[in-house]
């Protein structure tokens, strides 16, 4: 499925790579899809160089010129739409149903930031100085290197590349070996709408080659990340050796509280979905629940009722709900958590293993824990997976500093129908984004990102744009 792809430099496709061959597999069956090129030092130091030439192109074209290209983009990825859906399955796992809705998202950022890049404002200043006036300009930060996780393979993408070119930056993407062909699609539309070559380059590989290369170039003006914490904190530290600007949306564990006057049927039908979406696969989703202890006991049996009723199976059948994780590594790691649990007292209401008919692939149950103590596994880590741990409690207080005592500062949901309940949470939650009666946080037009150990910056919105660009002061006296 990579025949027609490779390592995308200075407007080119490229069949091989300094680092030989990856290869590539579907989660739901172990079987190998494909390989694709891995980039040696010399690869992505000639991305770097068609890069900076792209940039002195890209960086003079008119915004609403850029934003016609854009645009353009966006109508070759809707065309391509099946095609894409297909491979983020393939290579991600999730079901054909939320492939095609990633993909819709990410058509979305192309449109959206086609529009912005015709509102990059300035403004003036009156001056002290007689006869004079202060200008306030913004340019494009420079190159950018745009790393991304594979559990959304295009809308992180998407997310990055859109405003990067909407603020005439040049771009090299290094996205993650295991769902290249992702990245590739998009590429490929960004050069069949005539994006000038060298603005957008691709480069996979290992992190020895590609990323080591890029955060060391002096060239390389702005990082961007999404991915684990961990991985976040030493790109900081890498980048500071040249001072290059760095935007990261990292980890997450997200709360989600049902206050006693919830509608407890619609929390319980649009939780489960949102859990298990991705197999739990996804940053903002809801890891530990808080309900009221008036909705607790009906809380858990409803969560486990509709979660022992999902179909697993492999996401190119229509009628699957939810797929395998991505590997074998976070399969065992997500029974580490359950291990914990069950250690720690934890009631495993359902699931907790693989499931008997499904031996094949990365699978695991829709998982329900009840009765765990806040500094559990399930409960005080991100589990990036389809675990569900639910706790009780009686007071506003008391759990708006429950969920405020660990790092993460992602996302965060309240279902309740007070209004001054509403105002309340929304302040008293610290987190970069707060879902009321609602889990629809990830959209075009709104800012994503969160505080703490969750990261820096904001992807979507019209704050989005700010950090691909630097501000230039004029005093200009006549």
């Amino acid at each position: 499925m990579y025949r027609n792809f490779g390592l995308f430099i200075d407007g080119d496709w490229q069949r091989a790579g300094g680092e030989g061959f990856i290869e590539v597999c579907d989660p739901a069956s172990g079987e190998v899809i494909g390989e694709v090129p891995a980039a040696g030092v010399a690869d992505v130091e000639a991305a770097i160089s068609a890069a900076n030439d792209g940039l002195r192109t890209w960086r003079s074209t008119a915004a609403w010129q850029r934003a016609d290209v854009l645009h353009a983009v966006a109508d070759r990825m809707a065309a391509r739409s099946e095609e894409a859906a297909r491979c983020i399955t393939l290579e991600a796992g999730k079901p054909l149903a939320q492939s095609r809705r990633e993909w819709a998202l990410s058509v979305d950022q192309f449109r959206w930031y086609a529009e912005e890049a015709r509102r990059i404002y300035g403004r003036i200043v009156e001056s002290r100085a007689p006869g004079g006036r202060i200008e306030v300009l913004h340019e494009p930060v420079g190159i950018v290197a745009a790393f991304t996780a594979w559990n959304f393979p295009a809308v992180l993408i998407a997310r990055k590349v859109a405003p990067a070119l909407a603020a005439g930056c040049s771009v090299v993407v290094r996205p993650s070996s295991e769902v290249p062909g992702t990245a590739m699609i998009i590429v490929d539309c960004l050069r069949e709408a005539g994006v000038p070559k060298g603005v957008v380059n691709l480069v996979v590989g290992p992190t020895s080659t590609t990323y080591a290369t890029l955060i060391a170039s002096p060239a390389v003006r702005k990082i961007t990340l999404t991915g684990s914490t961990a991985v976040g904190r030493q790109m900081a530290r890498d980048a500071a050796g040249t001072l290059k600007r760095v935007g990261m949306e990292l980890g997450g564990n997200a709360p989600m509280i049902v206050f006693g006057d919830a509608d407890l049927k619609a929390a319980l039908d649009l939780a489960v979905p949102t859990k298990f979406a991705n197999a739990g696969q996804v940053c903002v989703t809801p890891d530990r629940f808080y309900i009221h202890e008036t909705l607790h006991g009906a809380f858990v049996a409803g969560f486990a009722e509709r979660a022992r009723a999902l179909r697993l199976g492999h996401g190119l059948d229509e009628a699957t709900q939810m797929g395998p994780l991505i590997n074998r590594r976070r399969l065992e790691a997500i029974e580490a958590v359950v291990a914990d649990a069950r250690a720690r007292g934890g009631n495993v209401v359902t699931g907790g293993g693989r499931p008997a008919d499904l031996n094949r692939g990365c699978f695991f149950e829709p998982t329900v824990i009840a009765g765990l103590p806040d500094d559990a596994e399930a409960i005080a880590a991100e589990n990036f997976g389809p675990i569900a741990a639910i706790t009780p409690f009686s007071q506003a207080d008391e759990v708006y500093r429950r969920v405020n005592q660990g790092e993460y500062g992602l996302s965060a949901y309240v279902f309740t129908r007070d209004p001054s309940r509403i105002r309340e949470a929304v302040s008293a939650i610290e987190a970069g984004m707060v879902g009321v009666n609602s889990f629809a946080l990830a959209a075009a037009e709104a800012p994503f990102g969160g505080i703490k150990s969750s990261g820096m910056g904001r992807e979507g919105g019209a704050e989005g744009i700010v950090d691909y660009l630097n501000v230039k002061l004029a005093q200009v006296t006549i």
